[in-house]
């Protein structure tokens, strides 16, 4: 079974997909907790009769098929973690678990990949190429890309060629984005410190009010995106916390401000972080005060940016296995960040999305919303993309 085949192959196991995602959907776990995620992918695995490694130190699953003499290796990730958000559409297949929900599709994603070993270990006979398979754990909080590849996963055989796919209910089943070149934002947390000193709030002389001193300092960061970024450049400089002040009547002399950086390259993102620490700096000295602008220690995202011949891959295939009006070229990029482009420092690679909406049904709610749900029809248009990715290279 090659590529003629595939697509009969992928409708014949929609039932078997649909499972298998409202199996995953049931038990949704939070990042770095995902227990009985991983027992169930390996039970499913195990049905499969694909080899696989597991690991101590993370929940991830790599599953692999290796032939004689291949001629490339190709990657295939999904991400296997949940939200912190209460479910609220009623259905059969409603998380169980209280305040955790598959709301970003991640139970479609992993669905999709273990379709792909099914398929793929089906034909394993017939491959000229190995593939690995990576169930990451995670994506949500810190990034479980960095696990894989800190544990040399993308070596022994050195990956090529990568794919990773996300479904996005703003999309009708049955079709595929991508985008050329910037797909989505690098990202960075901030921590902004200012430092004053305490005093008696009947007596502000005797102190340095480092609360004004951060109020003016996010008051004047607002300016970089609207006065010192070019109309055709992006970023987004997000502040949502501020902690600082012991009481009400005592001046404050430390405040802490955290938030979040969203770039397009590496170039806006160095003078972001110039620019803004340059109002902090001296928007404290005006004040009396002292302040750091520092990016948080852990590692954030950098952009996410596809290889132009593996997009032309994903649409190409798209279209032959879709229709010619079923892929969708992204106008902009996404502000959103995604640690696939962790593992595009490594090797070449694409990443699409895959629709997963029906008006018709009333499936239009976007990711990361209680309420989010998909049309099940999209487990075997991605097991499908995934399967007709790999074998472009066979």
């Amino acid at each position: 079974m090659l590529k003629d085949n595939v697509v009969k192959r992928g409708n014949e196991i929609l039932d078997y997909l649909i499972d298998i995602r409202r199996d995953i959907h049931r038990t949704p776990e939070l990042a770095m907790e995902e227990f009985v995620t991983k027992n169930k992918i390996k039970k499913y695995l195990d049905e499969i009769g694909i080899d696989y490694m597991e690991f101590e130190h993370h929940r991830g699953i790599m599953a692999y098929i290796y032939t004689k003499n291949a001629k490339a290796t190709i990657g295939i990730r999904a991400d296997i973690d949940a939200l912190p958000i209460e479910e609220k559409k009623e259905s059969t297949y409603k998380s169980q678990n209280k305040g955790v929900m598959h709301a970003c599709g991640h139970d479609a994603h992993t669905t999709m990949l273990i379709g792909a070993c099914k398929m793929l270990y089906e034909m394993k006979d017939e491959l000229n190429v190995n593939v690995k398979f990576f169930f990451e754990p995670a994506e949500e909080k810190g990034g479980g890309a960095k696990y894989f590849i800190d544990d040399g996963l993308m070596e022994n055989p050195h990956v090529d060629f990568m794919f990773g796919a996300h479904v996005q209910a703003y999309l009708e089943v049955g079709k595929i984005e991508s985008k050329y070149d910037t797909l989505n934002a690098s990202s960075n947390s901030v921590l902004i410190e200012v430092n004053g000193k305490r005093g008696h709030g009947a007596y502000p002389q005797n102190g340095i009010d480092a609360l004004v001193a951060a109020a003016q300092i996010i008051t004047s960061l607002q300016s970089i995106v609207s006065r010192n970024l070019a109309p055709h450049e992006m970023g987004v400089l997000t502040l949502g916390k501020i902690e600082g002040g012991d009481a009400g009547n005592v001046i404050c002399d430390h405040v802490e401000i955290q938030g979040t950086l969203r770039t397009l390259n590496k170039q806006e993102r160095d003078f972001m972080v110039k620019r803004a620490t340059e109002i902090v700096e001296n928007t404290a000295a005006a004040y009396r005060c002292e302040a750091k602008f520092m990016l948080r220690a852990r590692r954030g995202y950098d952009a996410l940016i596809n290889d132009r011949e593996m997009v032309d891959i994903v649409k190409s295939n798209a279209e032959e296995f879709l229709g010619e009006d079923s892929f969708v070229y992204k106008d902009y990029p996404s502000m959103g960040a995604e640690d696939f482009s962790l593992f595009l420092e490594n090797c070449k690679g694409a990443f699409f999305h895959v629709g997963c909406g029906n008006k018709e049904k009333g499936i239009t709610s976007l990711i990361h919303t209680a309420d989010f749900d998909i049309d099940e029809r999209c487990l075997s248009v991605g097991t499908i993309m995934h399967v007709l990715n790999v074998l472009h290279f066979n």
